[in-house]
């Protein structure tokens, strides 16, 4: 395999591209290296297989997703309390929305997986392991709400963030116009208990 780290970072996000756009089904050699715009068979030289595209492709997407330590550092600066979780959730709203289309991809990912079982391993674990830090990094916070609350807002948050993104008119049609931050608060609000 060929080893540049810059054209391999290249290639992973133009995989990132075919799949939010594209689909799983659209994600092949030859469709990745026209999204990076490089000659044809290059991807099949950083790449041992179609399965091995997949994993390097979640794999990026999870660095994609993890907010800068210094920006967290800046968030967690005020006390901990409800309010600090609903800023903390908006801000992850509006990450995921910066980066919709490896957003779009990890959904993608994440339905191919239920047809890989070596995927589904790799993301099970993955996600596992940042809910995991996630919980850890909740609890150690202080920020308020047990377990069981935690896990209640991911799940919740999991789901506002999947509606927003595939199906964005149900949450903001029908004559009830909602406004993601408030939505936010609510699930905050319900979920988390005051001081």
């Amino acid at each position: 395999m060929v080893r540049n780290p810059e054209r391999r970072t290249a290639l992973v996000d133009a995989a990132i591209e075919v799949l939010a756009h594209e689909g799983a089904r659209g994600l092949t050699f030859r469709a990745v290296d026209a999204r990076a715009g490089v000659p044809v068979g290059t991807s099949s030289n950083y790449f041992a297989s179609r399965d091995d595209l997949f994993m390097q492709t979640g794999a990026r997407i999870t660095d994609r997703m993890t907010p800068d330590p210094v920006r967290v550092e800046e968030a967690m600066r005020p006390t901990p309390s409800r309010e600090l979780v609903t800023e903390l959730m908006q801000w992850l709203v509006q990450r995921m929305a910066d980066d919709r289309t490896g957003y779009l991809a990890m959904l993608e990912l994440r339905l191919e997986a239920t047809r890989r079982p070596a995927l589904c391993d790799h993301l099970d674990r993955t996600v596992r392991a940042d809910l995991d830090a996630n919980a850890r990094f909740h609890r150690e916070a202080g920020l308020p709400g047990d377990a069981d609350a935690f896990l209640v807002l991911y799940l919740a948050m999991t789901g506002l963030l999947l509606h927003h993104f595939t199906l964005p008119g149900m949450l903001t049609g029908g004559g009830a116009d909602r406004d993601l931050d408030r939505l936010v608060e609510t699930i905050v609000t319900r979920i988390i208990p005051t001081e």
